[in-house]
């Protein structure tokens, strides 16, 4: 529990922070925060949402209520973010100044996945294989090569840089920080996935990058990574029964923070998806059965895996055969609609056809026979003691197949399985690629049961935090979508700002409806044309593409001249445009979608009106939000009144958060969807908007 000594430790620290910041205004919000975090984190098992609105001062607090609590404890503190801006923010800015402040000595390390080092052992196989094919031997060249085609000049430069720079010690080996561009077909070359890796094995282990940074990782006081690692080292199998703690510290010594937590229902919920492409499977397949003969071959073996290789390739036989067979069953059942741009077909309640069921019951028997042979496969050439590059080429192979071989395990798994009584069930499908290959998928629908498994009960304690996770102090939809726990505290901070003497929302009144998609356009474009002031900044957020082009065709061409759309640069370079013409005076108005209407920070003159063209709401035509309102449907539940309109409204309060950005922004919120004052959900949605002062028209 939290000690009278924390508490001391925490308010002589931030006693400094504020004798230290210039024009530091003390916020009874970031207060509150402060001591609710070193509450819960304090506690074993403790969980906290606390939804904080921008001006809080979320990352000082949560640093200085959980460093003090991991130092008490002797713990590490884990920050888990969404977004690299704010890993950056974090580890460049917030927790340098929280440490000179505080006068207190960490470690910290800036946690990334594997594919953001450089791999040596590749990097030595990419530049021996730049003049001509590696001679690997055993007649596997095409199979083992890097190189899928001749390199490009620029390729060849790059390797060259990466690698002096290296053996120089001017480069550490992060790829964030390569002291040359790293082409999109060179980099997969030259990182590795954790089934290519061969650990302690590589030649080059003592050097590694990776592991350079994992020992950083396990010296470290604080610790800051992206959430789609952290949810990947979680659920990870370890010992008897564990989870986690394989790349990350061991959750039960670890206080985890998520900021951004929004993020981290949609992050869980990715984690849990297969998918299996049959074509592609078919064809690596063969490929990977002239890579078992190449292992039996070099290490001189005539059975591994308890099988001979004979056995060994009718299993493979025996695989890709089914594999084809599920594909004839499919495509017998199933014609897809020549109509449709991406055709699906979603097992209604997750649940497919009885003979689709019964085939992927046999690949999940073959495909994890396959894979428990593979693993002694690449062992024994992984163990090898010198098999010079062939041995390096088939582990990196062998174990890029076995991760391939995973996937398509789940795939079948979940196909394959009765859903639990109680939980929604998994969501089935198939779609069609571009290329006509039919792709076999599934998905869990909830990331409830898998947090509930790998975090809440696992971590010593975890705060998720966001300006935006409730819907107007309603967490019932959050704490649905991560499983919290019962016994968790939720609580929604008040603003610091003065919100009703600095913005406005208006309401205009409309005559069309956004199901009216050329009148709603219209009416946009004219109010736009007739409303906006030109020459100030402005942020006009759209629900899709489309009706952003629509938008933008119906517009007066002078003032189109004036409208830095999405997409149409780098959204670096676009902002950087837009600060330029605004302090300027010209004035510029950004059109965007969803992620601009949550990741922009346009504070003062940059943005003084804000427009919202239309609520934003998610049709749940994907086959993952089909299944679970089809679910919540079948149990008399309303899906639209229980996901979608609280998720509208979180997003819009979200939307509504890039106009006020400090104690002196001022402007206004103009939302053209009228929805919000006729539909009876309406009224719910304004409750729970943040209390600007008020202008709605009405007819």
């Amino acid at each position: 529990m939290l000690t009278d000594t924390t508490k001391d430790a925490i308010r002589a620290t931030y006693t400094r922070l504020k004798e230290g910041l210039p024009g530091f205004r003390p916020r009874a919000a970031q207060g509150r925060m402060i001591a609710e975090v070193a509450k819960t984190l304090a506690q074993e098992g403790g969980a906290a949402v606390i939804e904080a609105p921008t001006g809080t001062g979320k990352s000082m607090a949560y640093l200085l209520a959980g460093h003090a609590v991991a130092r008490a404890h002797k713990k590490k503190l884990l920050i888990a973010t969404a977004t690299v801006a704010l890993q950056e923010q974090l580890v460049e800015r917030d927790i340098p100044l929280y440490l000179k402040l505080s006068g207190i000595e960490a470690k910290v390390a800036l946690a990334k996945g594997m594919g953001r080092y450089l791999c040596l052992r590749n990097l030595h196989m990419a530049a021996n294989g730049l003049n001509e094919p590696a001679q690997l031997g055993l007649g596997l060249d095409n199979d083992l090569a890097l190189w899928a085609r001749p390199p490009a000049e620029r390729d060849k430069q790059a390797l060259a840089r990466l690698a002096a720079a290296f053996d120089r010690n001017e480069w550490d080996g992060d790829m964030d920080s390569a002291p040359a561009p790293v082409s999109d077909l060179l980099r997969p070359m030259i990182t590795t996935t954790s089934g290519g890796c061969t650990g302690r094995r590589c030649a080059h282990f003592m050097i590694c990058p990776l592991f350079a940074a994992r020992r950083a990782i396990g010296d470290a006081d604080i610790v800051v990574a992206n959430q789609d690692l952290v949810l990947a080292d979680l659920t990870m199998p370890s010992g008897q029964d564990g989870f986690g703690g394989v790349i990350l510290p061991k959750p039960e010594e670890t206080l985890y923070v998520f900021d951004e937590g929004h993020h981290v229902p949609g992050k869980a919920v990715d984690r849990g998806a297969s998918e299996v492409f049959m074509t592609a499977t078919v064809r690596q397949l063969s490929r990977l059965g002239r890579q078992v003969h190449a292992a039996y071959s070099l290490t001189d073996k005539e059975v591994l895996g308890k099988l001979a290789l004979d056995a060994g390739d009718a299993r493979l036989q025996e695989l890709s055969d089914a594999l084809e067979e599920l594909e004839k069953i499919i495509r017998l059942a199933w014609i897809p609609d020549p109509g449709e741009a991406e055709p699906v077909y979603r097992g209604s309640l997750g649940q497919l056809p009885d003979a689709w069921v019964e085939q992927a019951r046999l690949l999940n028997l073959l495909t994890g026979e396959v894979q428990r042979w593979l693993v002694a496969v690449r062992r024994a050439v992984v163990e090898m003691s010198d098999g010079g590059p062939t041995q390096e080429a088939l582990s990196r192979e062998l174990g890029m197949a076995l991760e391939r071989i995973g996937r398509q395990l789940g795939t079948w798994h979940a196909w394959s399985h009765d859903d639990h009584e109680d939980a929604p069930p998994m969501a089935r499908w198939v779609s069609l690629a571009g290329d006509q290959q039919l792709v076999c998928h599934a998905s869990s629908v909830s990331a409830a049961g898998l947090l509930r498994q790998v975090l809440w009960g696992n971590a010593s304690a975890v705060v998720m935090t966001s300006a935006t996770l409730s819907a107007g102090g309603n967490f019932r939809n959050f704490a649905n979508a991560v499983g919290l726990p019962d016994e968790a505290i939720t609580i929604s901070l008040p603003s610091p700002f003065d919100l009703g003497a600095q913005a406005r929302l208006e309401v205009p009144l409309m005559r069309a409806m956004p199901d009216a998609r050329e009148e709603h356009a219209q009416e946009i474009s004219d109010w736009l044309d007739t409303h906006l002031d030109w020459n100030a900044g402005n942020l006009v957020l759209f629900t899709s593409r489309a009706k952003l082009d629509r938008v933008l065709q119906k517009l007066p061409i002078d003032k189109v001249r004036k409208v830095r759309a999405q997409g149409s640069l780098g959204k670096a370079q676009l902002i950087a445009e837009h600060r330029a013409d605004v302090e300027g005076g010209k004035g510029s108005t950004l059109f965007g979608l969803a992620s601009f209407g949550e990741g922009l920070d346009l504070p003062g003159k940059l943005c003084e009106t804000v427009v919202i063209t239309q609520l934003p709401f998610a049709v749940p035509t994907d086959p993952v939000g089909a299944t679970y309102a089809e679910w919540l449907e079948s149990r008399g539940r309303n899906p639209f009144l229980e996901v979608s309109v609280p998720e509208a409204t979180r997003l819009l309060i979200q939307y509504c958060g890039r106009l006020i950005r400090n104690e002196d922004d001022s402007g206004r919120i103009v939302l053209l969807d009228r929805r919000v004052i006729t539909k009876r959900y309406g009224a719910g949605m304004l409750r729970a908007l943040p209390p600007f002062e008020r202008l709605i028209e009405h007819a």
